[in-house]
């Protein structure tokens, strides 16, 4: 049986994971120049390495959150669909969260590859194509949920902030 609401856990993984993401996307930090500094073999300012670090210590915790995420997903379940969203919606919604999955592990994944690793096409995925699909996905993911708001009038918000 599905659950009529996600669990707080659920909901404070999602919000948490949320805050880390637009500030990653926001504010990328010194994470390049960093990366450039020390690939000519210079050494960064600690103002540099703070700024470098948090961007690291977000991406690493939103890995860890994503992953405790998908664990609670299969463990707790998660809601069904609203029966107002039209089936064809379903599916995509279905796909979008999958993808939306996949990124928030190939992105730190990249951007481990990239530091770590000094894996340089890596770098350019992490910057390039994963956080331009990202930005879409957030965009699509908050359009999607002001149509089932004002739309579809579902409490798929209400479901994730409410938990009703």
């Amino acid at each position: 049986m599905k659950p009529l609401s996600y669990s707080v856990p659920q909901r404070a993984l999602h919000w948490l994971t949320v805050l880390l993401i637009f500030f990653n996307l926001l504010l990328p930090g010194q994470i390049e120049r960093v990366t450039d500094l020390l690939g000519g073999g210079k050494t960064p300012t600690p103002e540099e390495w703070t700024s470098a670090n948090l961007h690291i210590y977000s991406g690493f915790a939103i890995l860890a959150f994503t992953a405790l995420r998908l664990i609670l997903r299969f463990i707790q379940g998660v809601p069904a669909a609203p029966a107002e969203e039209p089936a064809f919606f379903q599916l995509v919604a279905k796909l979008a969260h999958a993808l939306i999955y996949a990124l928030l592990i190939a992105m730190p994944l990249a951007g481990i590859a990239k530091f770590y690793g000094h894996i340089g096409i890596a770098g350019f995925i992490h910057g390039g194509p994963m956080k331009l699909a990202l930005w879409f996905l957030v965009i699509a993911h908050i359009g999607a949920v002001f149509v089932h708001k004002f739309y579809w009038k579902t409490n798929i918000l209400d479901r994730m902030t409410k938990g009703v």
